[in-house]
């Protein structure tokens, strides 16, 4: 566990630090190109990628149109992080972060963005008051669930997922550090959802579009290629709500928008209507 690597007074960005997503890590932030934002004829214009932080909002969409919500009709347009789209000018407009998903919401005037996937869930959920209880007790568990998913993702995607399937080198410490923590995570997920039909109670709400993108990914061995490794199976009850969930129809819709790679039948790498589904899934 011993590294001959010693950190300097002052850190220089001189060369790529390696691994899978060197080439779309960078110290400094703002647009390094000129690249205008496609636009549908919806009022909700998506701009993201299938990873799981897109897939929560493309899920929520579906939610909505499946439960009448017809205003929630929406175009999403494909942004191939790995090839930089995401620090395109009118990209970096919607989000200063650079980081998919954006949202931008024409039914305002001005225009509302919205940018990250938490915020963009909450804000559809208020504007059509669906999957946010109203009652006072309910309505903050889902918050909690909510931003506890924020708060642990990076532990799994960035974390555990980066030192155990990206990095250019294997280091023991790292790898077990964040292993201990998604284990924690997904034992603090599994008595929660030993209780309780979904993950914020009886109802499913905002906080199951957050949470199963990523924990599904990895019970699924979708992502990462450690299922095995972190024995996801003994966690029955995240089990049974993985496949709970992603029965679904608007999930199952959800998840395959703006995916690029895969089985043809699970790519619809833009989404204007639902023929677009269309010979899918």
């Amino acid at each position: 566990m011993s590294s001959d690597y010693t950190p300097p007074k002052v850190w220089q960005w001189d060369q790529e630090s390696g691994g899978k997503f060197a080439k779309i890590n960078r110290p400094v932030a703002g647009a390094t190109h000129k690249q205008e934002l496609p636009k549908g004829e919806h009022p909700l214009q998506l701009y993201s990628l299938a990873t799981p932080n897109g897939v929560k909002v493309t899920i929520m969409l579906e939610e909505l149109l499946a439960a009448g919500h017809k205003g929630a009709e929406y175009d999403a347009f494909l942004i191939d992080i790995s090839e930089g789209d995401q620090f395109g000018s009118g990209f970096v407009d919607i989000n200063p972060n650079s980081k998919i998903p954006a949202l931008v919401d024409h039914s305002t005037t001005p225009p509302t963005r919205v940018f990250e996937s938490g915020s963009i869930l909450l804000y559809l959920a208020e504007k059509f008051n669906a999957f946010l209880p109203s009652n006072h007790g309910a309505r903050t568990e889902t918050l909690n669930w909510l931003f506890w998913q924020m708060g642990a993702g990076p532990f799994l995607g960035g974390g555990f997922g980066h030192f155990y399937a990206y990095a250019p080198e294997k280091y023991e410490y790292p790898i077990n550090r964040y292993t201990m923590e998604v284990k924690r995570q997904f034992d603090v997920l599994n008595r929660q959802l030993a209780e309780h039909s979904f993950i914020a109670g009886d109802e499913y709400t905002i906080a199951d579009m957050a949470i199963w993108p990523w924990y599904s990914a990895v019970v699924n061995n979708e992502a990462y290629d450690a299922a095995e490794f972190l024995q996801v199976q003994e966690y029955e009850h995240v089990v049974r709500w993985v496949e709970q969930v992603g029965q679904r129809a608007a999930v199952r819709r959800g998840r395959v928008v703006n995916r690029a790679w895969g089985d043809e039948d699970e790519q619809v790498r833009e989404r204007h209507s639902a023929d677009d589904f269309e010979g899918k899934l």
